[in-house]
């Protein structure tokens, strides 16, 4: 282990070439698995964490889909680049099945991405499962705190623990809200985080400043805090597409399935038509199972293999906007179970600034959903609430909405049953349909939709389920102070407007997000920084490096700047204004790695300019701003 440790801090080595590099590092884990379950698990560790790897260019991954056949089809072909998508991908792949995904837009551009950013068991299920004495309740909630545990450690570079506070203005709250977290804490057992604790009114503001301790009618009393997981969604998801590339599944994001190809004889669906939504091409691909991930869009993914098919999603829109940072202090969240209204309203810092939220409302399907002003303006009055600072809707730095997927069982006799778990189907043979659930549970849903592939195409997979102790590319050798390597041993060189090359530190915010965001492959994205004169900002008070485009392009199927803006790094969720204004470097910097001429060029900043105009910004929102 010392030695592994002491050669992954002698860093990249970068030749001037091309800009080519070699991180010298050896992947380090034990397994504690027995038999031949154990011999597969560290195969597939050994492939993810190989520090010489890298992810097979787009070309070979949609030659991979093209090779397949009605003689050798795939075991499965993916509908969706989701969390579950990508989850299933990963799990196929690891039970040396064949498998191929495709996703229309990128990987996580819809629900994926737009989430609370939350990794929880479910207070509010524990509560519901406590009262309405329903045991299937707390049977998800023991289940998603098993899970939120693993999430963490399979992804500790983008995932962590984060303490959420609760205020309580009054003695019977804060002792129903103390009973009802330790429970929570005592479900969790040996998943625990930390345990939650009560504190007095004093030391809640000294741990949040920014919290009213007077407010209409009301004096604070304590708080209860209590340990949930966070996470960069987004970055998660890409890092599954990566794992699950690596572990030999031929993903393949900007592909859209235009028709299913059913069997002549029996009408069982074998396969998929396919565009290639940036060549135009399209192209066949066979399996021996269709799973249709696709999130919100899965029922117009199954009306392709039946036309009359009962719809099975209830969409609900989430809508959460970012503030400044002094809005929360740094690492510590406030949620309010339920508000004047019986909302739950939370604010949450991330990425340096602040999430709050969120709405439950009905909604149409659309693939770019908007916030409604109306939306945003609730949110800004609930956490007005409990705040002793002025809440303004100039402060909002960008507002998005995320579609939730809620579930409808086909199969079922009402709609009654919509449900927050998730739901597993096969109403048409040969397509398996998974939807429903939430990110914190993507790797058990996946782990289901794989099941039940097997037993639709009677698959063989080599061995079981891997992925609960199957870390995630960049995990291997992380830890929180892997940081320092990059601060210590590289520079940012930088070009001047003049065209001087100049070094600049490699600061500790840069060196920290490189850390946190790209794992044990930061230093990767720091040789590109020091060695291809890559190392400027490309926003002001923002640490994403230009160095991180040309990164994402080449191993991260970064084939947009919309990709590289909302999903790679996440400019266009923190901070629309200067996203906009970063989009012309980051275009220039992927048209040089893409190849790209004026006219692509020059579309590109359309989409980017037509896709953060759906994320309402102070500044690209039609508003009085009369109460805020």
């Amino acid at each position: 282990m010392a030695t592994s440790t002491h050669l992954r801090r002698l860093g990249a080595i970068a030749a001037v070439a091309g800009g080519a590099y070699t991180i010298v590092r050896q992947p380090s884990f034990s397994s504690n698995d027995s038999g031949d379950k154990s011999s597969a698990l560290d195969t597939f560790r050994r492939k993810i964490a190989d520090p010489f790897a890298v992810v097979p260019p787009r070309k070979t991954q949609e030659a991979a889909l093209i090779g397949s056949s009605l003689v050798n089809p795939l075991d499965i072909l993916v509908v969706g680049g989701g969390a579950t998508g990508c989850g299933v991908a990963l799990d196929g792949a690891t039970r040396g099945l064949r498998v191929g995904l495709v996703e229309r837009e990128d990987f996580a551009s819809g629900t994926s991405s737009r989430s609370t950013k939350l990794i929880h068991g479910g207070v509010r299920y524990l509560e519901k499962a406590v009262f309405n004495l329903d045991y299937g309740q707390l049977k998800l909630v023991f289940h998603a705190l098993k899970e939120r545990k693993q999430v963490i450690d399979n992804a500790p570079h983008l995932c962590h623990a984060l303490p959420c506070m609760t205020p309580c203005f009054d003695w019977f709250d804060a002792i129903y809200y103390w009973a009802g977290l330790k429970m929570y804490d005592l479900v969790a057992g040996r998943h625990l985080l930390h345990l939650s604790r009560y504190y007095s009114a004093q030391e809640s503001v000294e741990l949040f400043p920014t919290l009213a301790r007077n407010g209409k009618d009301k004096t604070l009393k304590g708080t209860v805090v209590y340990y949930d997981g966070q996470m960069n969604d987004s970055r998660l998801n890409v890092a599954l597409a990566c794992s699950a590339a690596l572990a030999g599944a031929a993903v393949l994001n900007h592909a859209e399935v235009v028709s299913l190809i059913k069997d002549e004889g029996d009408g069982r669906i074998i396969g998929a038509r396919i565009r290639n939504n940036l060549s135009g091409k399209e192209f066949d691909a066979y399996a021996k199972v269709v799973v249709n991930a696709a999130g919100p869009f899965c029922d117009s993914v199954r009306t392709l293999a039946d036309k009359d098919a009962k719809p099975m999603i209830c969409p609900s829109s989430g809508v959460h906007i970012v503030l400044p940072d002094y809005y929360s202090p740094e690492g510590m969240g406030l949620i309010v179970p339920k508000t004047k209204d019986g909302r739950v309203v939370f604010m949450l810092p991330w990425l340096g600034r602040t999430i709050a939220g969120t709405t439950d409302s009905n909604t149409s399907i659309t693939m770019l959903p908007e916030p409604h002003e109306n939306e945003i303006e609730f949110i800004l009055d609930a956490i007005s609430d409990y705040l002793n600072i002025k809440v303004r809707r100039i402060d909002v730095l960008s507002a998005w909405s995320g579609i939730r997927p809620l579930a409808i069982d086909p199969k079922a006799n009402s709609t009654a049953s919509i449900s927050r778990d998730h739901v597993v189907t096969e109403d048409h043979p040969g397509l398996v349909t998974i939807t429903g659930g939430k990110w914190t549970t993507y790797r058990s849903m996946a782990e289901d939709a794989v099941d039940a592939a097997i037993k639709s195409g009677k698959l063989n997979p080599a061995n079981k389920c891997l992925t609960y102790n199957l870390q995630l590319v960049g995990a291997d050798g992380w830890d929180p102070a892997s940081f320092t390597v990059l601060a210590q041993q590289y520079v940012r060189m930088k070009r001047s407007h003049a065209g001087k090359v100049v070094p600049g530190a490699m600061d500790t915010a840069a060196a920290k997000h490189l850390s946190h965001a790209y794992g044990a492959l930061a230093e990767r994205v720091a040789a590109i920084a020091q060695n291809e004169n890559l190392g400027k900002r490309l926003a002001h008070g923002y640490p994403f490096l230009e160095a991180e485009v040309a990164y994402c392009a080449r191993e991260e199927y970064c084939e947009s700047a919309v990709d590289f803006v909302a999903r790679r790094c996440r400019l266009a969720f923190l901070d629309t204004d200067a996203a906009q204004r970063a989009l012309p470097r980051i275009i220039e910097i992927l048209a040089a790695e893409h190849k790209w001429d004026k006219s692509r060029q020059k579309q590109e900043l359309h989409k980017g300019k037509e896709f953060l105009e759906t994320f309402k910004s102070s500044k690209n929102a039609q508003f009085h701003d009369g109460k805020h």
